[in-house]
């Protein structure tokens, strides 16, 4: 009992050190840090601006710039979760990495400290765009950013966790970045993010129905909604609900899926990483 409390401990020491260095590590390089934090802004500014005019979603009077605040936070999480997680494919390729899985601690570490740290930048990046976003007016300041802040740490560690699921079987950064191009963009186009989601009726296609439940089962759709709902929240306690004939998500609703989804890739990702890899020695 006592060994395996000093191995757990000794595990958690690990994935602190691994964690920190994954900070230390983004913020040392300029470039990511303006990739992950200014493409995001620099799309809420052009699009906010071009699709003022034609917007007709959200609530009565809201604009398209207030209405992509969420879907820009959560873009923000997702782009410092792939620059972050990909340091696993330098790791290996630089030898760190099999250095780490000599080494004389728990492999579940490096899923820990990879989740805990990639989640860590990917919350200070989405934390500076909302006082950004607090500081033009497009979000109300109140008791509801604490909320916000729990909300975003679920959701930071999510996204990340699901970053290391895709990195550490991979050999090469084209192939990370494919992968990405192909899974974690469309599921951010997909989430409400850039347009409502609406609700089903009989009268859709079929394609469109298929779409739709793409939304409505995605994971992201609720993270999104989740920071829609919490960055809306006024003094008095109002909520933003959407206009007619489109599909929000409870708040109780976003909490739980979110939760599930960070509890789910957390485990996936230690899983992969306790199973070695073909070629790997014992």
């Amino acid at each position: 009992m006592n060994e395996r409390r000093e191995d757990g401990a000794h595990g958690f020491r690990v994935a602190w050190v691994l964690a920190k260095r994954e900070w230390i590590r983004f913020f040392r390089q300029p470039f990511r840090v303006i990739a992950a934090l200014g493409q995001p802004i620099l799309f809420w500014l052009l699009f906010g601006t071009g699709f003022h005019q034609a917007f007709r979603g959200g609530g009565a009077g809201e604009s398209f710039m207030g209405y992509y605040v969420a879907g820009t936070v959560a873009l923000i999480l997702l782009f410092t979760s792939i620059f972050s997680t990909i340091s696993i494919i330098e790791d290996r390729r630089e030898g760190f990495l099999q250095g780490v899985l000599v080494a004389p601690a728990p492999r579940w570490a490096i899923a820990i400290g990879k989740g805990i740290g990639g989640a860590a930048i990917a919350l200070a990046q989405a934390l500076i765009f909302v006082v950004l976003a607090l500081a033009v007016g497009m979000l109300p300041f109140g008791w509801h950013l604490l909320l916000l802040l729990g909300f975003l740490s679920i959701a930071a560690l999510g996204i990340t966790a699901m970053g290391v699921c895709f990195a550490w079987p991979m050999d090469s950064t084209q192939g990370y970045h494919a992968a990405m191009n192909m899974v974690m963009l469309p599921m951010w186009m997909l989430s409400g993010a850039f347009f409502p989601i609406p609700a089903s009726t009989s009268e859709m296609p079929i394609g469109q129905r298929i779409i739709q439940g793409l939304m409505q089962w995605n994971p992201m759709s609720y993270m999104v909604a989740g920071i829609r709902h919490l960055s809306a929240v006024s003094v008095t306690g109002g909520t933003q609900t959407g206009a007619v004939g489109h599909w929000v998500p409870s708040v109780g609703a976003c909490w739980f899926w979110t939760s599930m989804f960070a509890i789910f890739t957390l485990v996936v990702s230690t899983w992969l990483v306790n199973k070695r890899q073909r070629g790997e020695y014992a």
